[in-house]
């Protein structure tokens, strides 16, 4: 395995964020909101508020545009042919089917009979005694609240002030036996015997089409948006002018039956995947699978994700997925998340997934032989093989999220959101100095005039300070303020976010150096 690549030179030791006060900023600004939350919520479903839609908003269409709409050079020198598609969530079972998913697309679920809380077997954590007859204690693997809970539990019951690393260890759920299963202790339970052995559940969303909720009549929502590209396949190929090497990207909504979502909206049930089909001939592989796993990392790195928290890691060979060639390339970029430090958590994944999805299908469809692609420049006819960057736009958007989550003691708020501008929900905060002598006026004639391109925000209440303390937990990356040099020479003051510092700027020079500030041409 390659050592973990850091995107950017070693950072000075830096706090640690807790995710307890990214999580309180959120709801509190309206980035995110849990799901239902008059009704006391529902476990494993988000909703993004004002700031946290326009956040969200902003990655994807950075993602679409950088992928599809914006020139790419292509590790040949040409130029990368992206198209777009936009599948239905409920497809054919067939299709489930042909994909594996019906039959494999399985976690191992422990229900525990006292609580009536049910887990993942696989993210199940044991905590006690290796000898004989000791009692042990279960908690959720990186639950750090569960994991004090049951040390605290474990040091009560052994009559000591801390575990023995010689005798008490930690190990996998997954990895005790059946008597050692009998003295555990499940996260939510008093005695212990309430969990029961793990057992395989299903991750789809079940649901049915028409008015008879029958077995004929049964469909899922997708897991995933890939297989929504490779059953258009074809109909990408005869309705266009693509030419293999192409690729074929999808934004839209999966759904997983999660036994146990965790860690705000990184392992949600309902999430939004931006992916991509890149189809190849087989002999080009590895030079295509090198260069998106390059690009990608690089791109993430390009919208503000340049911290050592960003990191790239060949998978080994036992965490091949079962439609990776032997030999094949897959990565993931990584991001440590507050939850996951010292580690680090999946943020995409780029995949050579052979000919695997492709043969599939022409199989279970009964097409065979006639679905394979017709390369006429070199008179071949063959399954392409498919390089699969797939990156999670919810999990895209919590690191940036964290990424930019700064304590500053030095501010009002005491913190502030260092998000890059081209991420930024709001690109600028329009504020006249006082309420009259017809800086209002001014103001808002600016506002409308950015606001033509730009998500900006027009204040006009409370002393500057405090204005400057809401745009900063925003994550508003410029301040712009009409005072009285405005009214004399048509300059307004420019507060720069991470620095605090200011500068004059000429009133009708602002649209274009805001464009240029946020990346866009001239």
């Amino acid at each position: 395995m390659s050592e973990p690549t850091a995107a950017g030179s070693p950072s000075p030791e830096v706090p640690a964020k807790s995710m307890e006060q990214i999580v309180s900023l959120c709801r509190r600004r309206g980035f995110v909101f849990q799901s239902s939350e008059i009704y006391g919520g529902i476990n494993g479903f988000w909703d993004y508020g004002p700031l946290g839609t326009e956040l969200k908003r902003n990655l994807k269409n950075a993602w679409w545009q950088d992928v599809v709409q914006r020139e790419l050079i292509g590790p040949t020198g040409d130029a990368v042919d992206i198209v777009g598609l936009d599948c239905t969530i409920i497809m054919n079972p067939k299709v489930w089917q042909a994909s594996g998913h019906v039959g494999g697309f399985n976690d191992p679920m422990v229900d525990c009979r006292a609580s009536k809380a049910r887990y993942r077997a696989d993210h199940l954590v044991v905590l006690g005694s290796i000898a004989a007859g000791s009692r042990l204690w279960a908690f959720v693997e990186g639950d750090d609240a569960a994991r004090t809970k049951a040390t605290k539990a474990l040091c009560k019951y052994e009559k000591c002030d801390a575990p023995d690393p010689a005798r008490h260890v930690l190990r996998p759920f997954t990895a005790i036996t059946a008597d050692e299963r009998a003295r555990t202790i499940g996260p939510d339970a008093d005695e212990p015997g309430s969990l029961t052995e793990p057992r395989m559940f299903n991750l789809m969303f079940e649901t049915h089409c028409g008015a008879v909720r029958d077995e004929d009549s049964k469909a899922y929502l997708r897991p995933e948006t890939a297989q929504g590209i490779f059953v258009n396949f074809q109909n990408v190929v005869d309705s266009t002018r693509v030419k293999v090497p192409f690729g074929i990207a999808q934004v839209g909504k999966a759904f997983r039956n999660e036994v146990t979502p965790r860690n705000f909206t990184f392992r949600s049930r309902e999430f939004e995947q931006m992916e991509i089909e890149f189809f190849i001939h087989p002999s080009e592989a590895n030079q295509w699978y090198a260069w998106w796993r390059d690009w990608r990392f690089s791109w993430w790195q390009s919208i503000g994700l340049t911290s050592s928290n960003l990191q790239l890691r060949e998978h080994d060979r036992d965490e091949l997925a079962h439609y990776a060639k032997e030999g094949a390339g897959t990565s993931d970029i990584e991001y440590r998340f507050p939850f996951t430090a010292p580690g680090f958590g999946e943020l995409e994944g780029v995949a050579h997934r052979a000919d695997f999805d492709l043969r599939a299908h022409a199989t279970h469809s009964g097409k065979n032989d006639k679905a394979k692609y017709f390369d006429q420049a070199r008179n071949e006819r063959y399954f392409p093989h498919v390089i699969e960057p797939s990156a999670g736009a919810d999990r895209g958007t919590l690191a940036l999220l964290c990424e930019a989550y700064t304590p500053d003691p030095s501010r009002p708020s005491g913190v502030f959101m260092r998000f890059h501008p081209r991420m930024a929900p709001v690109k600028a905060g329009i504020f006249p100095l006082v309420n009259k002598e017809g800086m209002p006026e001014i103001g808002e004639k600016l506002f409308r005039t950015l606001r033509k391109k730009h998500v900006v925000e027009f204040d006009e209440k409370q002393s500057i300070g405090k204005r400057y303390a809401r745009m900063d937990e925003a994550g508003t990356p410029f301040c712009i303020t009409i005072d009285s040099e405005t009214l004399s020479s048509q300059t307004v003051t420019v507060r720069h976010r991470d620095t605090q510092q200011q500068e004059k700027l000429g009133i009708e020079q602002v649209p274009a150096w805001l464009d240029r500030q946020i990346g866009l041409e001239d």
